[in-house]
């Protein structure tokens, strides 16, 4: 079986990138971090540890 170069690479980039994001999730969750896509997740000061955008991606409306 032969496998052209360029798919190759296509490949070894697409396992690098699946990786590093499931490593970065791992990660941040080991933190405590509930709401991982949140920018002010870790300081959140009105909901604290049950931080939840509740479908609203609008970090500086729920975290104030």
């Amino acid at each position: 079986m032969t496998v052209n170069l360029a798919t190759f690479i296509s490949i070894v980039v697409l396992v690098l990138v699946v990786s590093l994001a499931i490593r970065y999730i791992i990660r941040e969750k080991k933190r405590g971090t509930v709401c991982i896509g949140c920018p002010n997740a870790g300081s959140c000061q009105k909901y604290g540890k049950k931080h939840s955008t509740s479908g609203d991606f609008s970090a500086s409306k729920n975290c104030k």
